[in-house]
């Protein structure tokens, strides 16, 4: 099956479906498949020439925890090539086994349900380092940046480091985003860069607490490629540079109405007040009744979160949806249930649906994920969230319109916030 493939499914065949296996340890990479990796990753980094500069690498041997930042597909390109000729594993969502399990798991992969606490892992990232002797390759953010700027890591970031006591290496890119944003995957044409750099050895990790660690990779983890494009005079200029980006621009900063942006070219407009902005080369935005307000696109993408914490400080937040619903038992594909309802609250994310006479109630506690999985236009099937249950993911796209998924990236950030505070 396609991952664009639309299969329309029942819930009880569902059920009889084997799971995802998250428990099998990892696979040593094959050498034979690790010089396939090398093949189809050295095109586009030949096309992209990145600078790798590495800091404090000097004596680092033996396997090791390599964090990396999450902007587009070409991270994990750069990413062999940092580390040639190394070989490592990954942890990848279950959506990246489809059609291909087996191969996947030969070049070293192993699964994981996005946004979904699960401490077998921890087991997993373990038998990497030890048994398997390799680089272990992880993605904290877990989603691809919207807007090129750092985002929520996990808390348990910092205790995993402290159980496993292994080195730890950042991997920090700069203009992946700007070359192939996620609301826009048309390759923009520019030079990248990274900061490879060894963070914390096992004598730090013991001498550090499970906070001073997460402080230490928040730090690390601080990036902005709009400004990096700034300050580089980087010129990007494609003449669709702005278009889909009033999907994470969902709000107008003039009238404060939210879904009624709309852009094309290098333009951006809201359709309920006709503000209008133009994208330049250097990836700043300005009205075009010369009143700018947010130039620099990251500072309008937080403007709406506080707009988001604002609306739950007062009590008016609230979420009820008509979505499709899809389900990602396994690694064959998703499969369709038909249309239900979704509704978040100060207690979370709660889908019901009721198909061919099976009910479907799933509810997810906000105190058990930090954040929510968003995807736009998701392999032609339009835009989308997904959060974890057990051993199943779902894929819901919203019918109402207009309504612009990036509202929830904020509200189930906000929201978990907010339940750890209480």
């Amino acid at each position: 099956m396609r991952i664009s493939d639309v299969v329309t499914s029942t819930l009880s065949d569902i059920n009889r479906m084997p799971r995802f296996d998250l428990t099998s340890p990892p696979i040593k990479p094959k050498w034979y498949l690790q010089i396939v990796t090398w093949l189809l990753s050295f095109p586009e980094v030949l096309a992209v020439r990145p600078v790798i500069r590495r800091h404090g690498m000097e004596g680092l041997k033996g396997p090791y925890i390599l964090l990396c930042n999450h902007n587009s597909f070409l991270d994990f390109k750069v990413a062999v090539r940092a580390l040639f000729p190394r070989r490592a594993t990954f942890i990848v969502a279950i959506d990246g086994f489809i059609n291909r399990e087996s191969l996947m798991r030969n070049v070293g992969c192993f699964g994981k349900r996005k946004f979904a606490s699960d401490p077998r892992i921890l087991r997993q990232i373990k038998h990497s380092l030890e048994q398997n002797r390799v680089i272990c390759e992880i993605y904290p953010e877990a989603r691809y940046s919207l807007v090129g700027t750092s985002s929520e890591l996990p808390d348990s970031l910092g205790k995993m480091i402290k159980l496993l006591e292994f080195p730890v290496v950042t991997l920090i890119s700069h203009g992946h985003h700007l070359r192939q944003p996620v609301w826009n995957l048309k390759k923009r044409k520019l030079r990248t860069s990274s900061d490879m750099t060894w963070l914390l050895d096992r004598e730090a990790i013991r001498r550090s607490s499970m906070e001073e660690i997460n402080v230490r990779l928040k730090e690390a983890f601080s990036y902005d490629d709009y400004r990096y494009q700034l300050e580089n005079g980087i010129i990007i200029d494609e003449p669709f540079r702005a278009e889909n980006l009033h999907k994470p621009l969902y709000q107008c900063p003039r009238c404060g109405k939210e879904f009624e942006m709309q852009s094309r070219g290098a333009r951006l407009w809201c359709g309920s007040c006709g503000s209008s902005w133009e994208m330049d080369e250097l990836g700043r935005l300005a009205g075009e009744d010369g009143n700018t307000r947010f130039p620099h696109i990251p500072d309008w993408f937080e403007w709406q979160r506080e707009q988001v914490r604002r609306e739950m400080e007062e009590g008016r937040y609230k979420l009820d949806l008509e979505v499709e619903v899809d389900m990602l038992p396994n690694s064959s594909g998703f499969y369709r249930l038909g249309r239900g309802r979704v509704t978040h609250r100060p207690e979370g994310f709660h889908l019901t649906g009721d198909f061919a006479g099976e009910r479907l109630d799933v509810k997810i506690p906000v105190s058990l994920s930090f954040g929510v999985h968003i995807e736009y236009d998701y392999f032609g099937k339009g835009d989308c969230f997904s959060f974890s249950a057990k051993e199943d993911t779902y894929y819901l796209f919203p019918v109402e319109k207009p309504f612009c998924v990036t509202k929830l990236h904020f509200a189930a950030e906000e929201l978990y916030h907010y339940s750890r505070k209480e």
